[in-house]
C-alpha cells in the first residue's frame, strides 16, 4: 500500500474548475484533460464519460440513493439528469460555471457553488454523492468528511467513488490539457474554493515529463485519491458506518451511513430551520425514495 502524502500547502492559491481547459472540455464533450501533478505525473480524466448518459456502473450508485440526493461535483450533470428524469429530488453543485450550465441543459437541477460554501437544506439532505474521484475535493478527506456529515441528515447516506489502486495520496496537482494551457498560463481569471470542482475520477496515471515553471505553479491546487480501504480508515465509527462495497465496470465504490444521532454544530444551530430542499429547484418526486430500478 502506498503511504499516505500530503504535499498542500495552504498558501498556494488553489486552481478552480472554472479555467479554459475545463470549460472547453465539458464544450467540447471530450479531452484531452489531465491533473499534473508537481513531478509531471498525469491522471486523465475521462471527459467523454461524464458527458455521456449515465451507464451501468453510475446506475449501481444511484439505484443506492435515498431521500433527496446532492450531487457534490456534479460536472456536466448526467447523474443529476438521470435523477431527475425518474422523478427523484436532485441538486447538483459545481464551481464550473460550464458544468451548471449543461446540468441545467440536460434537465437537471444545479447550482454554482463549492461544497464549502452554505448550501440549500444543510443537515437535510437524504444521500451526498462523491462521484468520479471527488473524494478528493480539497485534498483534506477528514475535512470532506465533515462537511458531507453536516449537509447530511443524521442516517444520510454518503456514497463515494474510490480508486481501484490501494491508495492514500494527497498532492498538489493542477489541470492540464495536454497543450500547455492553464487558466494560469493564459490569463484566465480564477476566484473559486479550494477543491471545489467536478471529480478527477478514478483511473490509472500515466508518467511524463517534467513540469513546467512560472506562471503554471499558480494553478496548483490540493487533491486527494483514496482506495477503499484509504476511505473506511478515515471515516471511523461511531460517526461513520460502512454499509455496502462494490465494483462496477471496473468502478470501486463504497457507502457509508451517518450515525442516526450524529449531530454537527452547524446542524445543531441551523436544522430546524433548514427545509429538506428548496422545492422550486427540483422536479416533483414521483416515485418515491428509490430512483432506479435495479440495472
Amino acid at each position: 500500500m502506498n503511504a499516505p502524502t500530503d504535499t498542500a500547502h495552504p498558501a498556494l492559491t488553489p486552481a478552480p474548475w472554472a479555467t479554459d481547459p475545463y470549460a472547453n472540455a465539458l464544450r467540447n464533450g471530450h479531452g484531452p484533460l489531465f491533473l499534473r501533478r508537481t513531478d509531471g505525473w498525469l491522471l486523465p480524466l475521462d471527459v467523454e464519460r461524464w458527458c455521456a448518459d449515465a451507464d451501468t456502473a453510475d446506475l449501481s450508485a444511484l439505484r443506492r440513493c435515498e431521500g433527496p440526493v446532492l450531487d457534490v461535483g456534479c460536472g456536466p450533470g448526467r447523474l443529476v439528469a438521470e435523477l431527475a428524469a425518474h422523478g427523484h429530488r436532485a441538486l447538483g453543485i459545481d464551481v464550473s460555471e460550464a458544468a451548471v450550465a449543461r446540468t441545467l441543459r440536460l434537465g437537471g437541477s444545479a447550482l454554482h457553488r463549492s461544497v464549502f460554501d452554505p448550501l440549500p437544506g444543510e443537515g437535510r439532505w437524504g444521500t451526498v454523492l462523491l462521484i468520479d474521484g471527488n473524494i478528493g475535493i480539497g485534498g483534506d478527506p477528514h475535512a470532506l468528511l465533515h462537511r458531507a456529515a453536516e449537509l447530511l441528515a443524521p442516517g444520510g447516506l454518503l456514497i463515494a467513488e474510490t480508486t481501484a489502486q490501494d491508495i492514500d495520496e494527497r498532492v498538489l496537482v493542477r489541470l492540464d490539457d495536454g497543450r500547455g494551457g492553464t487558466g494560469a498560463e493564459t490569463g484566465t481569471e480564477t476566484g473559486a474554493g479550494a477543491g471545489a470542482g467536478a471529480g478527477a475520477g478514478s483511473g490509472a496515471g500515466t508518467a511524463a515529463g517534467g513540469t513546467r515553471s512560472g506562471a503554471a505553479t499558480e494553478a496548483l491546487f490540493p487533491w486527494a485519491r483514496l482506495s477503499t480501504p484509504a476511505l473506511l480508515r478515515y471515516a471511523r465509527p461511531p460517526h461513520w458506518q460502512p454499509v455496502d462495497q462494490w465494483e462496477t465496470g471496473g468502478r470501486p465504490f463504497v457507502s457509508l451511513r451517518l450515525s442516526s444521532t450524529a449531530r454537527t454544530t452547524n446542524q445543531s444551530a441551523d436544522a430546524a430551520n433548514s427545509p429538506p430542499v428548496i422545492s422550486s429547484q427540483f422536479p416533483r418526486n414521483t416515485s418515491g425514495e428509490s430512483p432506479l430500478a435495479d440495472s
